[in-house]
């Protein structure tokens, strides 16, 4: 359980910082902040999957709140305004805690108020429970006879694409629907029927509209951020028993609250169990990875990050050892392989599945090496050497096969044995952004890491190959990864540095110190030795090791941008160039424990390195880990504030 104390909980700023993220296994998602005041376009209480895992819509954004006590009104909501915070109702805060919910306890009077959220697992259905819970002090009947507490809901809807923001109110049918125990809405033709199944005593129409609500995070990013919201009706409760309402793409009945509560509580400890996890960070991260695996047709996939991320090839395949493997769910680890074993084309993986549309992308060039990594951890994990025989290893070898003749993006195998991709425009390896037609980072040739995972790929091949009884493509495979390791020896090492060339292009080479280098010694299969190695972990560590994970760049680089802020042009000009990546602390801890095999102090070197991390799991998104932190101290949490594969890499070595 992380708790959040009254301090932080009652002042605006702190608690609009932090967020919290409820999911359903299908794509869709509920989130906010613990204010209550919403600061991105992505927040809201019913952001539903209409095309799963994707297609994802806010229909519900929040609810208005208002506590009635003997005919006293009390605001317990929260929306920020061009010219204010309006209602305040953070100052009743006294707490939020996840528990495994999302649940808040607020202090009126004499009277403690506690609201519990959360998501049904493979539904678009968010539950919400208000509750009077007796005073310490006070016993709960005396609070009973003492006053008649009631509460008042107004939801406001935005229907929209969770890109997207509302603006103006044309073409939106204004009007409700109340039957059997739900109030329903339809104000868009192509989205869901949204239902609100309550147990209120009364439902009041009102037909306003909330204008100019203000997103603090987007406004931070440059993007549009004020939206005009609908609030068709309002809910009155009687608080003498619980207030519930469910909202959801599908009729449901509020008195199945308590019964659909037990099952995911169940269901979520269930997950820790199969984890064998001990400690309460472990336990924390293994719900934490549960919410980026996602349906995908008959398969299972990985959402890369919330809130505006869809399913990447690369982040998919980097992620599911520690989502599925460390955590007990090798099946769910086979799905997604043979899932995205269905999509390869001219010898190359997915880089990602767009929010818009079905056809997927192929711009990258080490999502498909990641995806020979991810097999070896799945059939090393579990022994099940007849499923990558039957369902995947000849697809590896066509994999090969097309990397040797050539595929997309001159992605070819040069003379050298050595892996060349890219052309002008393109931007293939993980350090992907691109401004109109600028790459910032367009490492075109032999990068380091490319070679690092080609070489493993063909280790592995040669591996599989001897297990499967297949000689001649043993030898094949084993006579490629040689003729590799001696170009990568005699090329990328950089003797003035002591340490290797980030890109090697023709005769240009890149000298620019970046943490891809660290896959040469972290990666099961290593074509460097042990001295040079321990000068790559050291000069990682000295230049890019942080308390969150590696820079992006060297400080002491004049190019380095030390805090990821401004317009999306300047933050995409900086994704890469200094930014520090939480993922990589991973590789990182899997190259010091080589190094440092037979040190005495390692393991408590690696328990301090990430220390950061424990720490970082009770800010920003609460009980989750952002995908990227400034460059420098504090190293503040930027980018999405949960990602899945800094999630699963600090998971991952943690087990």
């Amino acid at each position: 359980m992380i708790d959040l104390d009254k301090e932080t909980c009652s002042n605006f700023e702190l608690s609009s910082k932090s967020e919290w993220l409820e999911t359903n296994g299908i794509g869709g998602y509920a989130s906010s902040t613990v204010s209550g005041a919403n600061s991105r376009r992505y927040h809201g209480l019913l952001v539903a999957a209409t095309r799963l895992p994707l297609g994802r819509a806010v229909l519900l954004s929040k609810f208005e709140e208002t506590l009635v006590i003997d005919g006293e009104r009390f605001e317990l909501s929260c929306n920020q305004y061009p010219s204010s915070v309006h209602p305040d109702g953070y100052r009743y805060l006294t707490d939020f805690r996840l528990d495994p919910f999302p649940v808040w306890t607020f202090e009126v009077k004499d009277i403690v108020i506690e609201k519990t959220v959360f998501m049904v697992y493979g539904e678009n259905s968010t539950v919400c429970e208000w509750k009077v819970r007796h005073n310490s002090e006070i016993s709960e009947d005396t609070e009973s006879r003492q006053h008649k507490i009631e509460l008042e809901l107004k939801p406001l809807i935005a229907f929209r694409d969770h890109h997207h923001l509302r603006h103006g109110h044309d073409g939106f049918d204004e009007s409700f629907v109340v039957e059997n125990g739900s109030v329903s809405v339809s104000p868009i033709a192509d989205l869901p029927r949204l239902y609100l199944s309550n147990n209120a005593v009364d439902v009041a129409a009102q037909g306003f509209w909330y204008e100019d609500l203000e997103y603090a995070i987007e406004q931070e990013r440059g993007f549009d951020f004020r939206e005009d919201l609908f609030q068709p009706f309002s809910l009155k409760f009687d608080l003498a028993n619980p207030a519930t309402v469910i909202g959801s793409t599908e009729l449901r009945g509020a008195d199945e609250a308590a019964s659909l509560k037990l099952a995911e509580m169940k269901r979520r400890a269930g997950l820790v169990v199969k984890a064998g996890a001990k400690d309460d960070f472990t336990r924390q991260l293994v719900l934490a990875a549960d919410q980026f695996i996602v349906n995908r047709g008959a398969g299972k996939t990985v959402i890369a990050g919330y809130h505006w991320f869809s399913d990447w090839g690369r982040d998919t395949m980097i992620a599911l050892p520690g989502l599925t493997l460390a955590t007990g769910r090798p099946e769910i680890a086979k799905s997604i392989l043979t899932e995205f074993s269905e999509y390869i084309s001219e010898g190359m993986l997915p880089n990602r599945f767009p929010d818009a549309g079905e056809t997927p992308e192929y711009n990258t060039v080490d999502a498909t090496l990641w995806f020979f990594e991810a097999i070896r951890a799945y059939a090393e994990k579990t022994a099940d050497y007849d499923f990558v025989r039957e369902t995947l290893y000849d697809k590896l070898a066509d994999i090969i096969d097309w990397h040797l003749r050539g595929t997309r993006y001159q992605i070819h195998v040069d003379t050298d044995g050595l892996l060349y991709s890219g052309e002008p425009g393109t931007q293939l390896t993980w350090m992907d952004a691109k401004i109109g037609d600028w790459v910032v980072t367009p490492r075109t040739g032999k990068a380091v890491e490319i070679q690092a995972l080609w070489y493993n790929a063909l280790c592995i091949m040669a591996d599989l190959a001897s297990r499967f009884g297949k000689k001649d493509q043993k030898k094949k495979y084993t006579e490629m990864s040689a003729m590799a390791k001696d170009s990568f020896n005699g090329q990328f090492w950089n003797e003035k540095a002591g340490c290797l060339f980030d890109v090697i292009n023709g005769d240009e080479c890149d000298e620019s110190v970046r943490p891809n280098q660290i896959f040469a010694v972290s990666l099961p299969y290593s074509m460097v030795d042990s001295g040079r190695a321990r000068k790559i972990v050291d000069r990682v560590e000295t230049e890019l090791l942080t308390p969150v994970g590696l820079r992006s760049l060297s400080p002491q680089d004049p190019r380095y941008v030390p805090i990821y802020i401004g317009s999306p042009v300047d933050r995409d000009a900086g994704y890469h160039q200094g930014t520090v990546w939480g993922w990589l602390i991973g590789p990182f801890v899997d190259a010091y424990r080589k190094v440092h095999s037979k040190d005495a102090v390692a393991d408590a070197r690696i328990d301090q390195i990430l220390e950061g991390f424990r720490n970082h799991i009770s800010e920003a998104m609460v009980g989750q880990i952002s995908e990227i932190f400034d460059g420098e101290p504090p190293h503040l949490p930027r980018g999405c504030a949960a990602q899945a594969w800094s999630v699963a890499e600090v998971l991952r070595v943690l087990r």
